[in-house]
């Protein structure tokens, strides 16, 4: 007995040490908000803002845009972004008008079989008839789903199109998105809206006005900084690049933080992608649902989010 005593005492001091240590941890663990075996894994999203020169030949541009979307899938993109008429180019307002219904139509489906070819989604500009009317638009395409959206621009520079009819959210990989085109972003009601029906994640395609109005490049990086501050929301935006004898746009395309700083921004002549893993935890939308959430204007704002399309 003399021999066992210590033996037992050690092994019950042991049992208690364990127990206790156990405890803590699962302890800690649980104030952390974390399951105690593991935690969960962040959401996230893989994006790649494609800042394209574009031409008048949609089959050279369908061609350069399944080329990005070959070179995303071996980054592991999921959403590549391009810009504003990125499949026909953005050009002068007889050419615009002077595409067909027909034209369109099969430039989407090509854009539907490259991205069920490489298995990423996108988001891409380009005109769309419909009713007898043309709009500059966005297409949303999903490999497995086909076209998710069509978003027609609603606030117009430009002479050829109608205005769009609709804001929308709408979902890529569980994740609630949204879209503007370029003369949008001067309307913080058109990110608001949708943000307060779900959004966090928000794509902004653009052909901003060229190198030589210099005047306008600040205010354009401000302006879209501040629809992603003010919301709390992600916005990655694919600008077409500038050219050399200073006609196109002005490039920059960026990928913005729910803080409003630039994640990543590229060149101004360059053909380029920037990209991004967002951490989806960060887009809370807060301070868009903190304004609409009291004061006068929030019977109104919740007026507003009524006429967001939400599409399943």
């Amino acid at each position: 007995m003399r021999i066992l005593l210590p033996i037992v005492t050690i092994s019950l001091f042991l049992t208690v040490f364990v127990t206790v240590f156990v405890t803590v941890s699962v302890t800690a663990t649980s104030l952390r908000g974390e399951d105690a075996s593991e935690a969960e894994p962040r959401a996230t999203l893989k994006v790649a803002a494609i800042q394209m020169r574009s031409t008048r030949s949609i089959v050279e541009n369908l061609s350069t845009i399944s080329q990005a979307l070959e070179r995303c899938r071996a980054d592991g993109i999921r959403v590549a972004v391009f810009p504003e008429c990125a499949v026909t180019g953005y050009f002068d307002a007889e050419y615009m008008k002077g595409l067909s219904a027909e034209q369109l139509a099969q430039a989407e489906r090509a854009l539907v079989d490259a991205c069920r070819r490489h298995q990423v989604c996108a988001v891409a500009g380009m005109p769309h008839r419909e009713g007898g009317k043309l709009y500059n638009s966005a297409v949303v395409v999903d490999p497995a789903r086909g076209i998710v959206e069509r978003y027609h621009k609603i606030q117009l520079a430009e002479p050829w199109p109608d205005p769009g009819d609709h804001l929308s959210v709408f979902k890529i990989d569980g994740v609630p998105c949204s879209i503007i085109i370029c003369h949008d972003e001067r309307y913080p009601e058109l990110v608001r809206l949708p943000v307060l029906a779900g959004a966090r994640v928000v794509f902004y395609i653009s052909h901003e006005s060229g190198i030589r109005q210099e005047h306008k490049i600040e205010p354009y990086r401000a302006q879209i900084q501040a629809r992603a501050v003010e919301n709390g929301v992600f916005i990655v935006q694919a600008n077409a690049p500038a050219n050399d004898d200073g006609s196109g746009s002005h490039g920059q395309s960026r990928i913005i933080g729910p803080d409003g700083n630039i994640l990543h921004e590229a060149s101004v002549f360059q053909d380029e992608a920037v990209t991004a893993t967002l951490d989806l935890d960060k887009a809370t939308g807060r301070y868009a649902l903190r304004g609409a959430g009291s004061g006068p204007l929030s019977d109104w704002w919740q007026e507003g989010v009524k006429r967001v399309r939400i599409i399943d």
